[in-house]
């Protein structure tokens, strides 16, 4: 299998809705977050490409489903719209829900999901409910533990072996894999981009071979 070089990603189209999302051809990843996790600076971090998707500081500013694609082949990384708007009214709110769960439960081409969470608020119910819309539809997932620069290694780690710890009591962890991850200093790229490029990449089935029968 070859590496996807994924500083070749770029911006392909913007969706409000799961009707107006590119044609289901090819496979794609998603990555979604509550709007502070550090979302776009991850996807940016990934590619090398720190204008790629958009940063700000008002939480909640990316409310469209961005596409960008890597290289000439129908491949993406998909950047969801935050979670947690703070000055949107509530009926906006609501109809960006609807959408992002149509998005997870009904784009067969999603092949995996990339959850992002501050290392120091992780598992909050955004995060449990997308959790449950991807066990539903037996999708993989991708926690990444952002920010993890904010605390020493030790309790970093202890917070990572605590969620993995909530994973297996809910009996997902076979699907649900969780990484440190931060943007500041770069770590934890490279395990991402491998988990990326099997998810985007699968290796095709060998068929078993009959042994050929002995001449009579």
């Amino acid at each position: 299998m070859s590496k996807l070089d994924f500083r070749k990603a770029a911006f392909f189209q913007s969706a409000p809705t799961l009707a107006t999302c590119p044609p289901e051809v090819g496979r794609e990843v998603a990555f979604a977050g509550r709007s502070n996790a550090g979302k776009s600076s991850a996807i940016n971090c990934l590619t090398g490409n720190g204008k790629l998707a958009r940063t700000s500081k008002t939480p909640g500013r990316t409310q469209l489903i961005n596409y960008f694609q890597l290289g000439d082949e129908p491949l993406y990384l998909v950047d969801l719209p935050g979670y947690g708007f703070a000055k949107v009214p509530l009926a906006t709110k609501k109809e960006w829900d609807k959408n992002l769960s149509e998005y997870l439960y009904e784009r067969q081409s999603l092949v995996g999901l990339v959850l992002l969470m501050d290392i120091r608020q992780p598992m909050k119910e955004f995060d449990t409910m997308m959790l449950n819309w991807a066990v539903e539809r037996e999708m993989a997932v991708q926690i990444l533990l952002t920010k993890a620069d904010k605390l020493k290694k030790g309790p970093a780690k202890s917070t990572q072996f605590a969620v993995q710890k909530q994973l297996k009591e809910a009996n997902i962890d076979d699907l649900v894999s969780v990484q440190l991850f931060s943007s500041l200093k770069k770590s934890g790229v490279e395990q991402l981009a491998t988990t990326l490029n099997q998810w985007l990449q699968p290796e095709p089935p060998t068929l078993a071979c009959e042994p050929m029968s002995e001449p009579e």
